[in-house]
């Protein structure tokens, strides 16, 4: 299977998403549920609360009761007795009375409302006088007004944060079914490629890929696995390809998907069971030499060897494929963008669609995106970067004080 290199656009890229099937589910307990992707819709079987609820220390009251009151003319109610916390009360509340109450407590019968304590005093155990009126309905919740029984409340394909954790804690859900996390592959190679705990000799580099990558992925909520470092070998390369793409359910190999190592890299795809190449080349900068391949029904990946490149690619490209099979609703959930101005002028080539990497500078009370300008080898331009910004495909620039979207990195 030889390919000629032949870029695409980024949508097209993109499009190639729902060629791979999305995770199979699982049952995990809810207190091990966070990051996880729902994979059913979730309706409340009970109203929530399922009895009127004081949400102030104070007094039960029929709201009619307090109309009119103020500090000048307060209005008298007599004390019928309290409500305990965590019980059922058999008091009725009627015209002219009240019940002491706490946070939380069941409201009692004939009850509309609840007095703040703050705005009563007490004349006798038996009186108080109130010198500010509420309406029906103020300082309780009442029976279904958080959830309603029967709504549907979290759809599927939604992350469960610690607010919805809390909201099926409410709803009594001991479990949860979820999409199972992706596991995904990750391979360096190149010759002149070590491991991180060796000196480079001449023309050699660290291998700074495997750990953006893994960490890009974990931030996904994915499980990375790293299969070390492979140098320019074909049997060597193929064997660890084969055995990552028969453990994971996504490969990433950084290296070798340049113009100068394609022949190479495609020997090794068209090795494997089952393997089709879908694309090579996509328009971005940097990163243009991306590959995606489908083996056996997965992704195979081929990311550039640079560091910025691997990483641009990741979040632009490869993310979206990972939030698809994970069960994710819509792709870019996990994305937050912020307006800011430009800081200078930025020169763009039409006909691809660049990312350019900045940072976010406030000034005089104006947010401003300060581009940080190296080659794409250079990992400290990610460090100092807050963001990137997208230059469209037939833009050829972007001048200074122009609105811009950073995406948050």
């Amino acid at each position: 299977m030889k390919e000629f290199f032949k870029v695409i656009s980024i949508e097209d890229a993109l499009g190639y998403r729902t060629r791979f099937a999305r995770m199979q589910t699982e049952v995990v307990p809810l207190s091990e549920s966070l990051g996880r992707i729902l994979a059913q819709e979730v309706r409340s079987d009970i109203d929530l609360p399922d009895f009127p609820r004081s949400i102030m220390d104070g007094f039960a009251v029929r709201g009619g009761s307090t109309f009119g009151a103020s500090e000048g003319n307060p209005v008298y109610l007599m004390i019928k007795g309290s409500v305990a916390m965590g019980e059922e009360s058999n008091l009725s509340v009627g015209t002219g009375e009240a019940v002491r109450i706490s946070t939380g407590g069941m409201l009692p019968s004939g009850a509309d409302s609840v007095v703040m304590v703050e705005h009563t005093d007490a004349i006798d155990d038996t009186t108080i006088e109130v010198y500010r009126s509420v309406a029906p309905g103020q300082n309780m919740v009442t029976v279904g007004e958080d959830i309603k029984k029967g709504e549907a409340i979290l759809p599927a394909g939604n992350s469960i944060r610690p607010q919805e954790a809390g909201l099926l804690a409410a709803l009594g859900c001991q479990q949860v079914t979820v999409f199972r996390r992706p596991v995904v592959g990750i391979i360096s190679t190149g010759d002149e490629v070590v491991p991180i705990d060796q000196v480079p000799g001449p023309g050699q580099i660290r291998d700074v890929n495997t750990y953006t990558l893994m960490n890009q992925v974990a931030q996904l909520g994915a499980v990375a696995v790293p299969f070390g470092i492979v140098g320019d070998d074909y049997e060597a390369l193929l064997e660890t390809c084969i055995r990552s793409q028969d453990q994971c359910d996504l490969v990433l190999v950084s290296g070798g998907s340049s113009v100068g190592a394609r022949d190479f890299t495609i020997d090794i795809i068209s090795a494997m069971q089952d393997s089709s190449l879908l694309f090579h080349g996509i328009s971005i900068s940097p990163g243009k030499p991306t590959l995606l391949a489908s083996v056996q029904n997965k992704q195979f990946w081929g990311l550039p060897g640079h560091v910025v490149s691997a990483m641009v690619v990741f979040s632009r490209i490869v993310k979206p494929f990972i939030e698809y099979i994970s069960g994710y609703a819509e792709s870019g959930q996990n994305e937050i963008r912020l307006p800011a101005k430009l800081s200078r002028n930025l020169a763009s080539a039409q006909g691809r669609f660049d990312f350019v990497r900045v940072r976010l500078i406030q000034k005089d009370g104006v947010t401003w995106a300060e581009p940080i300008l190296g080659k794409s080898g250079l990992i400290s331009t990610m460090v100092k970067a807050d963001g990137l910004i997208e230059i469209g495909m037939n833009t050829e620039g972007i001048d200074e004080g122009a609105e811009v979207e950073v995406i948050l990195l």
